[in-house]
């Protein structure tokens, strides 16, 4: 006699018709389809290999991320995303994205005074699911770049995880990475320092989408000093910061 208790019922599903009825059978229909597309997005981006992509053509997607926190592993919470399409060195100012999130928990008050999205705004946005399957439809098969991204690549490799037990599989360039190789001497690598110092305007801190966009000025900057050493691919690209 078959076995019909939940995990039963997914793995006969699953057996007589993927993973897409299975996944169905235990969430609504809706967070199944984008948990599905989640899946198939990144298996997709594991099959392309990127060394070879000119740099001055490399099609990116600056992004950023404000969270409740520091650490996705002990509550914190994704509550906005943003990102901006870069075209080698040009930033794409009409193709963005932004989205708050809604992380079912309290957003600490510093937090709110830093970010400006208050707990509120936050309980009318859509779920982490939701928006997680947006932005990465966005991203498409691009490559990430973003300040810092350690802070980054944990909360989305924990909300890929929660969400649709993947792994982020794009390829995350940092900033900071790049800023070393090219300034090895310079001590203050924040973003507000880097900023200052290619005099490109500070706009609205610890917003997502406005942070995507300074920090796409600044990669553009650095795309012209890169292109000035006669690097060429991301290939090169990548050697060069394994130094670093």
């Amino acid at each position: 006699m078959k076995d019909m208790r939940p995990a039963g019922r997914m793995w006969h599903l699953y057996k007589m018709g993927g993973l897409t009825p299975a996944l169905t059978s235990m969430f609504d229909v809706q967070s199944a389809q984008q948990m599905a597309f989640i899946r198939s997005m990144l298996k997709e981006q594991r099959k392309d290999s990127l060394f070879e992509i000119p740099l001055h053509s490399m099609e990116i997607v600056v992004f950023d991320l404000e969270t409740t926190g520091f650490s996705p592993y002990n509550g914190d919470e994704i509550i906005s995303f943003g990102g901006v399409s870069v075209i080698g060195g040009e930033v794409q100012n009409n193709h963005t994205f932004y989205s708050m999130v809604n992380p079912k928990r309290k957003i600490p008050d510093e937090i709110v005074n830093l970010t400006g999205i208050t707990n509120e705004m936050a309980a009318d946005a859509p779920e982490l699911i939701g928006v997680l399957s947006d932005f990465l439809e966005f991203v498409g098969q691009r490559i990430l770049v973003a300040h810092a991204t350690g802070h980054d690549k944990n909360f989305l490799n924990s909300a890929l995880w929660r969400t649709s037990k993947v792994s982020l599989s794009h390829r995350v360039l940092d900033t900071i990475m790049i800023a070393k190789w090219l300034m090895p001497k310079r001590k203050n690598l924040s973003l507000d320092s880097l900023l200052h110092a290619y005099d490109i305007p500070v706009t609205n801190r610890h917003h997502a989408l406005d942070d995507s966009l300074m920090t796409a000025q600044l990669w553009s900057r650095f795309m012209e000093e890169i292109k000035s050493r006669n690097v060429d691919t991301l290939g090169d690209l990548y050697a060069l910061l394994s130094h670093h």
